[in-house]
């Protein structure tokens, strides 16, 4: 009788730990799924990594543009920012 009750003991564990696999938390459907959610957001990450890379690189761009403008308005043009005072010195 005892060795009986312990093969039951057993079969239940094992039935009990099939059905976690199964259907738990952690079974195999649910990280799948999960394996796959994470798969879109690392592909949504990317994307928006390059978005924000060319959005820096536009920046820059536009801020080394609008200083090459000033700098050549100063030097070739002679102008002046508002309340500055331009010194001339010999060329």
């Amino acid at each position: 009788m005892g060795r009986r009750l312990v093969a039951i003991a057993l079969a239940v564990l094992l039935l009990v730990l099939q059905a976690q696999l199964w259907f738990g938390r952690g079974s195999l459907p649910n990280v799948s799924r999960l394996t796959d959610q994470l798969r879109a957001q690392n592909q949504a990450n990317q994307q928006a990594r390059q978005a924000n890379d060319r959005l820096g690189a536009e920046v820059r761009d536009l801020k080394e543009g609008l200083e090459m403008v000033e700098e050549k308005a100063r030097l070739e043009l002679g102008m002046v920012k508002p309340n500055e005072i331009l010194v001339q010195t010999g060329r």
